[in-house]
């Protein structure tokens, strides 16, 4: 067992942020607070994912959420399996029913899934027989990624409730964004949202959210500045005149930070397009940016995401139980 002995997570799948319940979300970053400090001691984590499959289906690059995916796994004794799109039958014009289908034959326990398609993740987790984790889908959502920035708000702050946080960037195309707001939301956090008009969604306000189009007045008293990376592979039309005015309006420089609170953290999900949304000064600073502890924390959010599920599944398919099978 690991280190809580109840887990208020009762889903057989872990498709978004959206509709999880503060209880449901808390339990998930208290038990990565717990593998935060495991994987940082001497002590290795139980095994509890032993004789259970992991397949990594990735349709999208990546190179954090994949890794730190097969990290998680293996560090808890599951049989990881990395799949990658441009390498299968699926470059041949296998649709991804078939994929589902073949998949399911494999009899794995849990599949993480990440699709350039909004939905592609629920339309597998309708069609395999395992738990399925959205690893990113489209514009929609990225749940772990929501998950390990509010872990590592929560550790650095020591609580969630009554921080303010401005996310500033590319909001229109970004799923990170996406899941930020809900849970952040949720957990009672006050959330800004700081971009120019082109990249905010329509109706963006029904989500509790605060909008700002100038960064001096977004991040006046912040408590935590997330960037965002200005996703230019998903436009296809002229959002921003270039990078560099981008860059001078509503790049991350010192003269903006200035604005937040002395002790605010700066963070960013990766990978950064340093110069454009964010200086390289401010994203290497030490003492303001945890941009490395996200990576690092995202490891044990991972685990506990991957523990909860494949707990919930029960008992793993043993080889006796597949023979009689």
């Amino acid at each position: 067992m690991t280190g809580l002995a109840r887990t208020d997570f009762h889903h057989p799948h872990l498709l978004g942020i959206e509709g999880l319940s503060a209880s449901e979300i808390q339990t998930l970053l208290d038990l990565g607070d717990h593998y935060v400090d495991l994987n940082r001691g001497d002590v290795p984590a139980e095994p509890l994912l032993a004789n259970r499959t992991q397949i990594n289906l990735f349709f999208e690059n990546s190179t954090r959420t994949r890794m730190s995916f097969e990290l998680a796994g293996k560090q808890l004794g599951a049989r990881v399996v990395n799949m990658v799109a441009e390498a299968s039958s699926i470059k041949k014009g296998e649709t991804l029913l078939d994929t589902a289908m073949t998949l399911n034959a494999l009899h794995p326990d849990v599949l993480v899934v990440r699709h350039r398609d909004s939905g592609a993740a629920a339309l597998l987790a309708q069609k395999m027989n395992c738990a399925v984790v959205n690893a990113g889908d489209g514009s929609h959502e990225h749940p772990t990624q929501a998950l390990l920035d509010a872990l590592t708000i929560r550790r650095r702050r020591g609580n969630l409730e009554g921080q303010t946080v401005a996310i500033c960037g590319d909001i229109l195309h970004s799923r990170v964004a996406r899941s930020n707001i809900h849970l952040l939301v949720t957990l009672g956090a006050h959330v800004r949202l700081v971009a120019p008009p082109t990249l905010l969604p329509p109706l963006v306000e029904r989500m509790g959210v605060d909008v700002y189009h100038n960064m001096h007045e977004g991040l006046t008293g912040c408590d935590v500045v997330m960037m965002l990376r200005l996703q230019t592979e998903r436009m296809s039309g002229s959002f921003v005149p270039s990078a560099r005015e981008y860059l001078h309006y509503y790049g991350l420089d010192y003269d903006k930070l200035a604005a937040a609170k002395d002790d605010a953290l700066v963070m960013h999900p990766g990978p950064m397009n340093r110069g454009v949304e964010i200086d390289t000064d401010v994203a290497d600073d030490i003492n303001r940016s945890v941009i490395r502890e996200q990576v690092e924390i995202g490891v044990a959010v991972r685990m506990a995401c991957l523990d909860v599920l494949c707990r919930n599944r029960g008992k793993p398919r043993t080889q006796d139980t597949e023979d009689a099978a």
